[in-house]
């Protein structure tokens, strides 16, 4: 299973670099090996960019592993200069905490810990780093790693040639700690794999001389790419921010519309990094796709395929009803808790206040809450009959009839009112409390 778990990950371009490349393979294929992957609590969720490396634990554990998770309730209260502009903010250790408790939640979506023989164990780094003190971590971890190594990094050197920026002795000291981590691991599960994104190369070389120098073990580190998009825009952002995995945060739908939106030239490289989908079977929809003219079928079978995996069928489900019911106007099918998907982060939304509104007419209300620029655009689309209130159709006539289209009786399920304006633009009234 191993090899064909490599030969997986290359073809799916998973693998950026590895150390010891052929006595990885053999000490993959030797047998069950623990493998671990670290999140930090910069957030109170993770965010795509977690994902790739997460599920990259969960291939390995299909293939008969032992992953580790590994959240970093030490590390995130240092922060990690990889390729940072500046320095970050720092957080305090309850705040942390509570992040790490959030993540831990999160990354067990992702791999089983219960009836097989290589289930998975979360650890949080804070366990030993926070019963350590500074002379003996000076002495038993700061020994074993070079200045003028840590400097010549390129994460690091970065800073230092950035006017103005530099980088404090606390961000500095962060690879000893993950170095640490590993040593750690190796120790107490018998770690030998650390996985991460490719910007963490420098760091996890460390652990493995660290690993070696002091537990005289063989370790060894493996990379996958960080994701970009084709046209050179950060991957994972909206205009309304990250896309974080946690429901409350990114909404399901949100999350479904997000890949539905990805460009045709990133599409299939991002199923073979964000599914389980065989590489051949989307080789498959690839050379369909190149036969056809207009909308590929691969950005919805990659909406379905990781909002499934992430959010699970019940949310895929309500993303699909949210996606049909703004395309069709048809909204008496959407429930009370995917409306308020929909303000969380799904469209434009204002409070209502329906006192006074029998002398508002629709242009100023709809100008007001920003729906649009002008009320010029208002009395056209009511000259065409363009306007739908909760799927109720609004003329001319209707511009002063405002409190009686958002009468408390007419919204749905006592709060909302959906308006659509055209065929696109659509805007979300809840009535203030």
């Amino acid at each position: 299973m191993t090899a064909a778990l490599l030969d997986d990950l290359k073809a799916r371009g998973l693998i950026n670099q590895a150390t010891a490349d052929e006595e990885l393979t053999k000490h993959l294929e030797s047998g069950s090996i623990t493998l671990y992957c670290g999140f930090d609590p910069t957030a109170d969720s993770l965010h795509l960019g977690h994902l790739v490396p997460l599920l990259v634990l969960t291939r390995f554990q299909n293939a008969g592993h032992k992953p580790i998770a590994l959240v970093g309730g030490a590390t995130g209260l240092i922060g990690d200069p990889s390729f940072k502009a500046a320095e970050r903010q720092l957080n305090t250790a309850d705040v942390v905490a509570g992040w790490a408790d959030k993540i831990r939640q999160q990354v067990s979506q992702f791999i089983k810990f219960d009836g097989i023989d290589n289930a998975a164990t979360v650890v949080n780094n804070l366990d030993w780093a926070g019963q350590m003190n500074v002379l003996d971590f000076l002495r038993d971890v700061g020994k074993h790693f070079s200045v003028n190594a840590m400097i010549n990094k390129e994460s690091v050197q970065q800073r230092l040639n950035r006017e103005g920026a530099g980088i404090s002795f606390t961000e500095f000291s962060y690879a000893l700690l993950q170095g640490m981590d590993f040593a750690e691991l190796n120790r107490r599960h018998g770690c030998t794999l650390q996985i991460g994104g490719s910007d963490q190369w420098g760091n996890i070389v460390g652990g493995i001389d660290l690993a070696r120098r002091q537990n005289g073990a063989q370790t060894f580190g493996l990379t996958v790419p960080l994701v970009t998009k084709s046209d050179g825009t950060k991957f994972g952002k909206t205009e309304s921010g990250a896309v974080w995995l946690d429901p409350a945060k990114t909404s399901p739908y949100s999350f479904y519309q997000f890949w539905m939106n990805t460009a045709d030239a990133d599409v299939y490289k991002f199923m073979r990094y964000f599914t389980f989908m065989s590489v051949e079977r989307i080789a498959e929809i690839e050379a369909h796709d190149a036969t056809i003219e207009g909308r590929k079928t691969a950005q919805p079978i990659l909406a379905e395929e990781v909002t499934r995996l992430v959010h699970g069928e019940e949310a895929l489900q309500s993303a699909r009803r949210i996606t049909e019911a703004l395309f069709s106007g048809d909204i008496a099918q959407l429930s009370e808790a995917e409306l308020e998907q929909i303000k969380l982060d799904g469209l434009p939304s204002s409070d209502l206040q329906l006192a006074g509104l029998s002398e508002v007419p629709m242009t100023t209300l709809f100008t007001d809450s920003g729906m649009v620029k002008a009320g010029r655009e208002v009395k056209d689309a009511l000259g065409r009959n363009a306007i739908f209130i909760n799927g109720v159709a609004q003329g001319a006539e209707d511009n002063m009839k405002t409190a009686e289209a958002f009468s408390a009786e007419k919204a749905l399920y006592g709060r909302f009112f959906l308006v659509k304006l055209g065929k696109k633009k659509y805007h979300l009234f809840e009535i203030a409390k």
